[in-house]
């Protein structure tokens, strides 16, 4: 499966469903376990993505309602954040252009925003001040009075929203819908940006003047490649950017080219350069949101396209947030969720994502132990390789290899599928708790398995638990062994180990002359291999 297919798969699911997926046929199958088969198959078309996690660009995307603009450097806790908003620059509603601070490019900016967003029906509570931090395109939601919760904080008409259905060129998008289809399906959003963004006469301009250059974007797929797999190496963020790249430079040239030729009057290749598109992937990559579909719509259509959002986009997040956007026929609101205090920023939240994701998808990771939604990965093939090298005999070796073809036919496992560690529990349960049970059979136990299609009855199914740390800790002895000396070499993947990690973070001068890059790549080295640890303690 391709990486700008799984970007869209992915971007709609946050933790995995219990359902099961199913091989495509099975030989020597007696006709209840195909009947079997067949309700399975049909269970798996709403399973979530989540699970196969194949790395991908924007693979991780949250729910269209909790996706926010990132923060800039490690996201910041409620009281810190309610205590550096007495610096920041504060906007009322009203402002108009120029009503902000003199002399300040970016100050004038939000003043042509506000502007703008009054012109647009934009309505913005007086309860709330747009905020601009120091630092390049530093926005974020001030609470100037006591809100409680369910206080609708902004509300944004549909016509208000850029898209491929409001952008200037929607007629020519829609005219060549076929043509434009992708497996991403972004194309049509990233075609009215790079009309829209450098068009002088567009509506959006004053939504764009907020982000004039894209520089603030960090995006690890900005960073050289030295220093990409330097930094980052064992994370699975290098191979996830060069996958994005690969699929951004071939949809630019196959798609976008072709159809920026047969408009010259609207686009210029010179001026609407790889670059830029690259630059504009990032931007919906971070800045986008996603309308969620009804659950029981997921299985039969398609994931929304993604869209822009002015105003919703400027919230930053954190994980305990105070707000949430809510979708309505006519607009788009964000309501607070708990009561804020006067003085403290409202924040919306990207949804329960790992540190590696955030550095990948926004450009930064919360430092240990802000982020409690944060994952280690163990690359599937990983166990596969640890069976292998514990197998005594060539005989033994083909065992393993025969368990794992059964695993890929029934979907648990993948050539660039992850077993997902959390905090608390196995995010992947299902998958790693067949594999686990498969790679440690006998030869005869796997005979009779595979004799029986390998599935169990539906009502063991539903009835067993997650796996827990508690369930970790009490697998059989080969079951534990074998994820051990996986989850050993996966350490070995990293360039450096654990201790020398904790003694950076614990010396603060050394940590404060790393470069920002620096400081969260350690952020997303840290938590995984603390994940990692804390497996090898409970399997002891």
């Amino acid at each position: 499966m391709t990486m700008m297919m799984m970007m869209m798969m992915m971007m709609m699911m946050m933790r995995s469903s219990k359902k099961r997926r199913t091989p495509s046929g099975q030989e020597n199958s007696s006709a209840g376990s195909q009947q079997r088969l067949q309700d399975s198959s049909a269970r798996a078309r709403s399973r979530s993505r989540f699970l196969r996690r194949f790395l991908s660009p924007g693979g991780r995307r949250p729910r269209g309602g909790d996706h926010v603009r990132r923060s800039r450097g490690a996201a910041p806790v409620l009281a810190a954040m309610a205590a550096a908003a007495k610096r920041r620059r504060c906007f009322p509603p009203q402002a108009a252009a120029g009503s902000g601070a003199p002399g300040q490019g970016s100050a004038d900016a939000v003043g042509r925003f506000l502007a703008w967003c009054g012109r647009a029906g934009v309505r913005l509570s007086p309860k709330v001040r747009l905020c601009r931090e120091g630092a390049v395109a530093g926005y974020g939601l001030l609470a100037a009075e006591e809100l409680p919760a369910g206080e609708v904080l902004f509300s944004v008409p549909r016509s208000a929203l850029l898209s491929q259905h409001t952008s200037a060129i929607r007629g020519l998008l829609r005219d060549a819908q076929e043509s434009l289809q992708s497996q991403s399906g972004w194309v049509p959003l990233l075609l009215a940006l790079l009309h829209e963004y450098t068009a002088s006469s567009s509506w959006w301009q004053p939504y764009f003047s907020l982000w004039q250059d894209f520089s603030s974007l960090d995006h690890p797929m900005f960073w050289p490649e030295e220093e990409r797999t330097r930094l980052l190496q064992g994370t699975g963020i290098p191979e996830a950017v060069d996958k994005d790249l690969a699929n951004i430079h071939l949809e630019y040239s196959s798609i976008i080219l072709p159809f920026m030729e047969s408009h010259p009057d609207i686009f210029d290749p010179k001026v609407h350069t790889l670059e830029l598109y690259k630059q504009l992937v990032a931007f919906v990559m971070a800045y986008s949101f996603q309308e969620p579909l009804e659950e029981e719509d997921e299985d039969e259509k398609g994931p929304n396209p993604p869209m822009m959002v002015p105003v919703a986009d400027m919230l930053n997040h954190v994980a305990n947030h105070n707000a949430n956007l809510e979708y309505t026929p006519q607009c788009l609101q964000m309501v607070s969720t708990r009561p804020v205090g006067k003085g403290q920023e409202i924040f919306n939240t990207y949804g329960q994502m790992a540190n590696w994701q955030l550095l990948h998808m926004y450009g930064f990771a919360e430092p240990y132990p802000g982020n409690t939604n944060d994952t280690a990965d163990v690359q599937m093939v990983t166990l596969r390789r640890a069976a292998l090298q514990r197998a005594k005999s060539e005989a033994e070796q083909q065992l393993v290899r025969e368990q794992w073809d059964l695993l890929c036919q029934l979907e648990m496992v993948g050539e660039e599928g992850a077993f997902v560690l959390g905090w608390d529990e196995v995010l992947t349960e299902e998958e790693l708790s067949m594999t686990l049970k498969v790679l440690c059979m006998s030869a005869e136990e796997f005979k009779e398995y595979k004799a029986q299609a390998g599935w169990e009855d539906d009502s063991e199914e539903e009835e067993s638990p997650t796996l827990s740390n508690e369930a970790l800790s009490k697998l059989k002895a080969p079951c534990k062994k074998l994820l051990y000396d996986s989850v050993l070499l996966t350490l070995e993947s990293y360039r450096s180990d654990l201790r020398a990690e904790q003694e950076l973070l614990d010396n603060k001068e050394a940590f404060e002359k790393l470069s920002g890059r620096e400081q969260q790549a350690l952020h997303v080295r840290y938590g995984q291999k603390r994940i990692l640890h804390q497996v090898l303690e409970l399997l002891g």
